[in-house]
């Protein structure tokens, strides 16, 4: 592998571009009229900083992803990368996405976004060798893109803005606990508490998996009511959001893998579909 392609793995790009996504999708709800360059100027800046947290996140768990079959391979724990040099790429892609933010949008986005790079970096990633709470936590830098894109536009830190992040925040609780549902055994290895108290695969997981998603679907239809959208949204994001919830009755019915894989690609599609027809019901 070269140190090139080592250094692009530490982006994890497509997860760190769909957090970027959320962010110009935030821009563009919050924005008067729909300008594709500085979406894709703000896409950027949160590439940035999402790249940097995430790299953090893997020079603090090079020890811990040696010991999982899923991240074993990852630059860091095979010594292609030394954690001296990726502190540097930190460094470089925090300065740089910031310095985006505030050039080319305002201090406020920029200040959201270093708190989310803080609390994804040097807290959630610690706190989940420690308690199931970390999902909580890490919900919150999970949920701030949107609210970032729209403090990008608009300069405020208004209603709108927190709905797009409660949205997104709520969507993470039954999309990250499918995930640890479906790679607990490679997770326990590195001793990471990510499924609720007490930590099992069982119906007590799956019936809170299912009561978060519950809540996602009012709280999905705000946008409506606070007029950011068209008639059109709220009707996907019904339709989307109980398609979402059958499959958390679904893992309740069965308690099982295949469900959890389930939720867990579902939760994939659910959060764009939803943030792109509130895009396109405003167009």
């Amino acid at each position: 592998m070269s140190k090139a392609k080592a250094f692009f793995q530490l982006l994890k790009f497509r997860l760190a571009l769909t957090v970027a996504f959320s962010s110009a999708i935030g821009y563009l709800l919050g924005a008067h009229e729909l300008d594709w360059g500085r979406a894709l100027l703000v896409m950027l800046g949160g590439l940035a900083v999402t790249g940097s947290a995430n790299t953090i996140n893997q020079i603090f768990e090079i020890d811990l992803d040696r010991q999982m079959k899923r991240t074993a391979q990852r630059p860091l724990p095979l010594g292609i990368i030394t954690p001296s040099d990726a502190w540097v790429f930190v460094v470089v892609l925090g300065v740089a996405g910031l310095g985006i933010l505030t050039y080319f949008f305002n201090p406020l986005a920029a200040a959201l976004a270093l708190v989310s790079l803080i609390l994804y970096g040097f807290v959630y990633t610690p706190l989940k060798t420690i308690s199931p709470i970390c999902v909580a936590v890490g919900a919150i830098p999970g949920g701030l893109p949107p609210l970032i894109g729209w403090v990008a536009a608009t300069g405020l830190l208004g209603p709108q803005g927190w709905i797009l992040f409660g949205i997104q925040f709520m969507w993470q609780f039954p999309h990250f606990w499918a995930i640890a549902w479906v790679l607990d055994d490679d997770y326990k290895k590195a001793g990471f508490k990510m499924l609720p108290t007490p930590g099992k695969k069982d119906l007590r997981t799956a019936f809170q998996i299912m009561t978060y998603t519950l809540v996602l679907i009012p709280l999905s239809l705000l946008p409506f009511y606070f007029g950011m959208t068209g008639t059109v949204y709220p009707m996907v994001a019904a339709i989307c959001g109980v398609l979402f919830l059958m499959q958390t009755f679904y893992l309740m019915r069965t308690v099982s893998k295949k469900a959890a894989m389930s939720i867990m690609f579902g939760s994939f599609l659910y959060l764009p579909i939803v943030q792109i027809a509130l895009v396109l019901d405003k167009m």
